[in-house]
């Protein structure tokens, strides 16, 4: 009894294996072909099925089977049909069918891709690929045309992280249109791209990008790993993938990037990242991804490295802020006046003179009623969103201090706080601040300024035990490596940067010849003697 109980759990395990069907060899009768495929997809309206039957004797039966919206149709009824149908060797007196699949699959048609399947298991995919499927009278073995050519996306401006000088254009949710743009940036033979279909009832494409010779091998083992072992029947988005194969489940931290700027994933690729791009979505993922490389923006390497550090210095001084400033203000009022000014203090005790609410619960509603006005701005058509958020900001925010429900000086550092949310660059680093804020409003409500800073050990040692596909975290900063420190809080000119930094799994490589640094020419301070004196005359 207990091995039957134990054979049957195993069974509803997991119920996405045990709906594939196994492999089904392709009949001699076309007829039973087609019931077949009939079968597995049903009578669907877009399912195109066209019959044709040459002048030859015996004549030759085919039938052509496309899915109408996913095919290109001047190259289904060009290249295939029409080829197909005025080719006089098939319409001949004498051609066997085996003779006429070798013809139509190495002469007739014109197309790029054509592939040979003797199973459905084989066909359906590429039929819903937007191939076209060509099955024979009297063959257990069909071809497969490419045909695709569905309508999909312009290239664009990318929506979530926008820049002033750089490149414009996004990544769309086509597969192929965004390895294509990474292969216009990365013009080498090292580029490699592998693909993999996942989930069972979405077939979603993922192309794995890296560079050969850069990328550790042992974080692509493992991201091949990963992905082979995802077993679900759906991928709609990068989030899906991101799930699955990320480090750390039970942390606030993201341990991959994602980004729809193609120059982002190129310039990951180059420091030895691996990109994966995902069919059906504009954001692609970059692993492995340290703390410090959810701060830097595209941009940072389209300007000065001195503008470039100190908008990342205060990156980082917004990180703090956006975490900190509202459970700073509720320690020190509540627990810590003594460490105000005597002149602050009078200003905000005055303030709150006539403030039901503590601080805690102050700072709770507007923290809570900014987030509802950011949601919603997100949510309306984008015609309204701002105005809304924008508006509704400022009237609740008046109205709040106008009643006595808030002081001013709460609106300010909701407000100040908030802005300092939208600097970081990822959005998915400061979407965890958000939650972070929350809890650190809590305990310094409970504990004060003590609790505040235990609370940051505590979050400081969670996130130097994270891994990102085996890289530390926290690395180059802990462990501590100096020389790769060049990239992390500052930004030091190009051409110091001559060493691609490594982590612990790869291996250090040089990025470009050192000893760059622009020189003044010879007599650039003044024309030399002979610039003055060309002919040799001595003076007169």
């Amino acid at each position: 009894m207990p091995q039957q109980t134990k054979k049957s759990r195993q069974t509803t395990k997991d119920p996405v294996e045990t709906s594939v069907p196994a492999p089904l060899p392709l009949k001699l009768s076309l007829e039973d072909n087609l019931q077949e495929l009939s079968r597995r997809i049903g009578s669907s309206s877009d399912i195109v099925i066209r019959h044709y039957k040459s002048e030859a004797q015996p004549p030759l039966s085919l039938a052509f089977i496309y899915i109408d919206g996913l095919v290109n149709a001047d190259t289904v009824n060009q290249s295939v049909l029409q080829s197909l149908m005025e080719n006089s060797t098939l319409n001949g007196d004498r051609i066997t069918t085996e003779a006429a699949f070798n013809l139509i699959k190495e002469h007739i048609l014109p197309v790029g891709g054509v592939k040979e399947a003797r199973t459905l298991e084989v066909l359906l995919p590429l039929l819903f690929d937007g191939y076209t499927l060509i099955l024979f009278e009297g063959l257990p073995v069909a071809l497969a045309a490419d045909t695709s050519g569905w309508e999909k996306r312009s290239i664009n401006e990318p929506t979530s992280q926008g820049v002033i000088r750089g490149p414009k254009e996004g990544f769309t949710e086509s597969l192929r249109t965004g390895t294509s743009m990474l292969r216009r940036r990365l013009k080498t033979t090292d580029l490699r791209i592998e693909e993999y279909k996942i989930g069972q009832r979405t077939g979603t494409g993922i192309a794995l990008v890296y560079l050969k010779g850069l990328a550790s091998e042992q974080v692509l083992t493992e991201i091949r790993r990963r992905l082979n072992a995802i077993n679900t029947d759906a991928i709609l988005e990068s989030n899906y993938i991101e799930e699955f194969i990320q480090d750390g489940g039970l942390t606030p931290f993201p341990t991959i990037q994602n980004t729809e700027r193609p120059d982002a994933i190129a310039g990951g690729i180059l420091e030895g990242q691996v990109g994966i791009i995902i069919d059906g979505t504009p954001f692609a993922l970059l692993a492995p991804s340290t703390f410090f490389n959810f701060f830097q923006s595209s941009e940072d390497y389209y300007q000065r490295y001195d503008i470039s550090s100190f908008l990342r210095l205060i990156r980082y001084g917004a990180f703090f802020v956006s975490m900190l400033l509202p459970a700073l203000y509720i320690a020190v009022t509540t627990f810590h006046q003594e460490m105000l000014p005597t002149t602050l203090l009078i200003s905000l005790a005055a303030q709150r003179e006539g403030v039901p609410l503590p601080a805690f619960a102050e700072a709770l509603l507007m923290e809570l009623t900014f987030d509802v006005l950011r949601e919603a701005g997100v949510r309306m058509p984008r015609t309204i969103g701002p105005a809304i958020s924008i508006v509704g900001a400022l009237v609740l925010g008046q109205a709040a201090v106008q009643a006595g429900l808030v002081s001013a000086a709460m609106v300010i550092v909701v407000s100040f706080t908030a802005i300092s949310n939208f600097v970081i660059p990822s959005l998915a680093i400061a979407n965890s601040i958000r939650l972070i804020r929350f809890i650190m409003m809590f305990i310094a409500a409970s504990l004060g300024l003590f609790g505040i800073m235990s609370f940051l050990m505590v979050l400081l040692i969670h996130m130097a035990g994270l891994r990102s596909f085996g890289v530390p975290y926290l690395s180059p900063v802990a462990p501590m490596i100096p020389r790769y420190l060049k990239d992390i809080f500052i930004r030091v000119p190009l051409w110091s940067m001559d060493i691609r930094p490594k982590t612990n799994l790869g291996k250090e490589t040089r990025r470009q010849a050192p000893h760059q640094k622009p020189k003044p020419a010879e007599g650039a301070n003044g024309p030399t003697q002979e610039q003055q004196n060309p002919q040799g005359e001595g003076p007169a």
